[in-house]
């Protein structure tokens, strides 16, 4: 049986190194008899003389000579090793893997990164934006350490911590009869309107479905409709005249909404979850832990757009 371990390895590579026990014992702040003992116990594991010993030297046999180099380099590699574990507990390297919702990324993530990439910069920083159930796939699959977005599936392995609520409404142009309600706009008010909707692998349209499915709100979504797979698309559609989109206030407030107006959706007011979301059964390093306890202390004090709130 192998009872060999490290120790073992350093004791040898000091008495080497040194040409002495006494030596070697000090630099090890080991006793004399303890080293020795070690020593015994490795030769006696491999069943070969390491040192040949007299009263005035100790020198490495012809199998010690052998060994020596691949000691060195097991103890390097270990020592290596263990810096690289340090070094991401330290946060001094290492990276965090985030996805989330262009909306998310373009709008709330920015002054989040930045700030963690000011206190930790030798932490690379991934970004990855999707739609909710692709960045669930991206989080069980391990390919990034959490993600922000809506519940997409209530996936028994994932987490689902929330940290928004996102308020539905209108997106028109701005001579829309729809954009002088800025009170708001009632779901049955929609009938008759060309909607343009998200596609049905997006995580607001699956809501959508199942706002209709649950008798919560009447929406045709079965007709032929006009689909566009990502939000901007929808801004230019709708800056087309094409009609009209139902969308979270968080989507409808990027860049590519410039020019248009949200009104929010009432009897009933519909609003979507943004979670922080991972796997149940992945710890997450010190790196990534950090940037999800930072993402969760911002969202609850970073100025919101209108119809976003925090939870």
């Amino acid at each position: 049986m192998n009872n060999l371990s490290i120790r073992h390895l350093r004791a040898f590579y000091a008495v080497a190194q040194d040409g002495s026990f006494t030596r070697a014992a000090e630099s090890l702040h080991l006793t004399q008899s303890t080293l020795t003992a070690t020593i015994k116990q490795l030769e006696e594991q491999v069943g070969l003389t390491l040192f040949d010993r007299t009263t005035r030297s100790v020198l490495l046999s012809s199998e010690g000579k052998r060994f020596l180099p691949v000691a060195e380099r097991l103890l390097s590699d270990f020592d290596t090793a263990l810096a690289d574990l340090r070094a991401v507990s330290e946060q001094q390297q290492g990276q965090v893997g985030i996805a989330a919702s262009p909306s998310t990324i373009s709008r709330l993530l920015p002054p989040i990164v930045n700030q963690y990439r000011q206190q930790y910069s030798n932490i690379g920083i991934y970004l990855r934006d999707d739609g909710a159930g692709g960045i669930e796939t991206r989080i069980l699959e391990n390919e990034v350490d959490f993600g922000v977005a809506s519940n997409h599936s209530s996936n028994p392995d994932l987490s689902y911590q929330p940290l928004l609520r996102d308020r539905y409404g209108v997106v028109c142009r701005p001579d829309h009869p729809f954009a002088v309600h800025t009170d708001g706009v009632c779901w049955e008010d929609l009938a008759h309107q060309q909607i343009i909707y998200l596609t049905t692998d997006t995580g607001i349209r699956v809501q959508l479905s199942r706002f209709k499915k649950e008798g919560v709100v009447d929406l045709d979504l079965e007709g032929p409709v006009i689909e566009a797979s990502n939000p901007a698309a929808i801004a230019a559609l709708v800056s087309e005249g094409m009609g009209i989109s139902l969308l979270p206030a968080l989507a409808a407030a990027t860049t590519a909404f410039e020019g248009l107006c949200f009104i929010p959706l009432t009897q009933p007011a519909i609003s979507r979850e943004i979670c922080l979301i991972r796997r149940k059964d992945r710890s997450l390093t010190p790196a990534a832990a950090h940037m999800s306890a930072l993402i969760t202390a911002e969202f609850k004090q970073m100025q919101l757009p209108p119809f976003v709130e925090k939870i």
